[in-house]
C-alpha cells in the first residue's frame, strides 16, 4: 500500500508556525528542533519506515506549539511554579492539538502531540494513559523531549551532565519510559559521547 504524501503547503506552514513561535519564545523553538532531531535518530535506530520517521520528526518540531498560548513569564520563571501556574502550563498540550487539528497531516501528529507527556505508569498528563495506550511515536517523543529538556540549561536550572542524565533515565526506565526506546538512546549516547552529539544535525 502506497504511503500518503504531504500536501505541498505543509512544510511552508510548519515553517511559518515555527517562525511565529520563535518571535515569542526562541527557547521553545530550539527545544522543538532538538527533540525533532533526537526523536528522528531514535526512530531510525528502531527500524521504523522512512514515512514513520518523517512523521516523528515533524511531530517533534510541533510538539510544544501550544506553548504559544502560555504566558511567557511562566515559561521562563525562576523558581518553582505554583500549582495554578503549573496547571496552566500543562494546558499547552491541548492548546497544541487545537492549533493543529485542522491541518491535513499524513501522519498521526495530533496523537503524538497530545500524548508526548503521558508516561507508562499513567502518572502524567493530559489523560493519564498507560503502557500501550500511548502510541510508540509518542513514547519516542517522550524520551527525546525529556532528554533535550534536561541537557540544556534554563533560567531556573542548570543543565545535567551526561552521566547524571543517564542515571536518572535508567532509574525510571521501566516505570515512565519505553524500555526499548531508552535502550536505543543509551547505546547512541555511549557511541557518540553525549546526548548533544546524538541529536546533532550531523547524525539526524
Amino acid at each position: 500500500m502506497e504511503e500518503p504524501r504531504p500536501n505541498g503547503f505543509l512544510y511552508p506552514l510548519i515553517d511559518a508556525l515555527m517562525r511565529a513561535m520563535e518571535s515569542r519564545d526562541g527557547y521553545t523553538v530550539n527545544h522543538q528542533n532538538g527533540v525533532s532531531r533526537l526523536a528522528r535518530r531514535i526512530a531510525q535506530e528502531l527500524g521504523l519506515s522512512s514515512f514513520e520517521v518523517e512523521g516523528i520528526r515533524v511531530a517533534g518540531q510541533l510538539h510544544d506549539i501550544g506553548k504559544i498560548a502560555i504566558p511567557s513569564q511562566l515559561l521562563t520563571k525562576v523558581g518553582r511554579l505554583h500549582e495554578e501556574e503549573l496547571t496552566l502550563v500543562k494546558t499547552h498540550v491541548n492548546r497544541g492539538v487545537e492549533i493543529l487539528e485542522n491541518i491535513d497531516f499524513p501522519w498521526p501528529i495530533l496523537a503524538m502531540v497530545s500524548q508526548h507527556h503521558e508516561r507508562l505508569d499513567g502518572s502524567d498528563y493530559p489523560n493519564g494513559l498507560k503502557g500501550d495506550e500511548i502510541c510508540l511515536s509518542a513514547r519516542i517523543l517522550a524520551v527525546a523531549d525529556v532528554t533535550d529538556a534536561v541537557i540544556n540549561a534554563r533560567p531556573y536550572r542548570a543543565a545535567l551532565s551526561t552521566e547524571a542524565f543517564l542515571t536518572i533515565l535508567q532509574d525510571h526506565n521501566d516505570v515512565l519510559y519505553d524500555q526499548e526506546v531508552v535502550s536505543v538512546l543509551h547505546r547512541l549516547i555511549l557511541e557518540k559521547g553525549s546526548p548533544h552529539s546524538v541529536s546533532d544535525k550531523l547524525f539526524a
